[in-house]
């Protein structure tokens, strides 16, 4: 109020009016879609992959040599770098796919990698023993010890994929994202659209966030009660 103008600064009134109009385009629902659909299939084939590198790499010394390097540099590296060196090399359609994907993969890796080091060797030596079948291993001892480890994982992973999946369309501007239309707000100086926009992504972050943490939950509870035998 005391700057009076709304290129500098936007009241929140204004926001609300501004999404509110947004809301009833059918633009706006179509970037929304494109933009959660990308890095949701970002953050779910990390997480895949994630688990399936951790425990092969628990398994196999090598790999998991072979591996820390790999993980070292993903983490190390900008988000920046990867942007720019992802759109020299493939389309920015699916750009916030790669980029989610990269940012998930070294957190899931190494906190599930933790919990398959954490896992009690005395029940892993009983099922030995009595010649359990692997199946049974994994179910019964392995999923429950580690999953407190996924989704302490699973908490961190979301909000980075969200952060670096929209700084890579804001960069790229794959058509029809939402990373588009922040950067046309960016251009054209539209700062009601600017925060409009930044707080659809804070919302769907959010949305994504509760979700994927609900279906992690009730697994982690399924596995308790595997172990309690219940």
């Amino acid at each position: 109020m005391w700057l009076g103008s709304d290129i500098l600064l936007v009241s929140p009134f204004r926001v609300l009016c501004r999404l509110g109009q947004l809301m009833l385009t059918a633009s706006f629902w179509k970037a929304v879609g494109f933009t959660l659909s990308r890095i949701a299939a970002g953050f779910f084939l990390a997480a895949i992959a994630g688990v399936l590198l951790a425990a092969v790499a628990s398994r196999f010394g090598r790999i998991r040599e072979l591996l820390a390097p790999a993980m070292l540099a993903v983490r190390s590296v900008p988000v920046a770098s990867f942007i720019i060196l992802a759109l020299i090399w493939f389309s920015s359609k699916n750009l916030s796919v790669l980029i989610s994907f990269l940012m998930v993969l070294p957190i899931i890796y190494t906190n599930v990698q933790s919990g398959i080091r954490s896992v009690d060797r005395q029940l892993l030596e009983m099922a030995q023993v009595f010649r359990i079948p692997g199946r049974c291993v994994i179910r019964y001892i392995y999923l429950p010890q580690v999953m407190p480890f996924f989704y302490s994982a699973c908490s961190v992973a979301l909000g980075m994929s969200w952060k670096a999946g929209a700084a890579a369309e804001v960069i790229g501007m794959p058509g029809g994202s939402v990373g588009e239309r922040l950067q046309q707000a960016k251009v054209y100086l539209d700062t009601p659209d600017l925060f409009a926009w930044t707080l659809v992504v804070v919302a769907a972050s959010l949305f994504f966030e509760k979700f994927v943490l609900y279906l992690v939950d009730r697994i982690a509870k399924a596995c308790s009660a595997m172990r309690a035998g219940r």
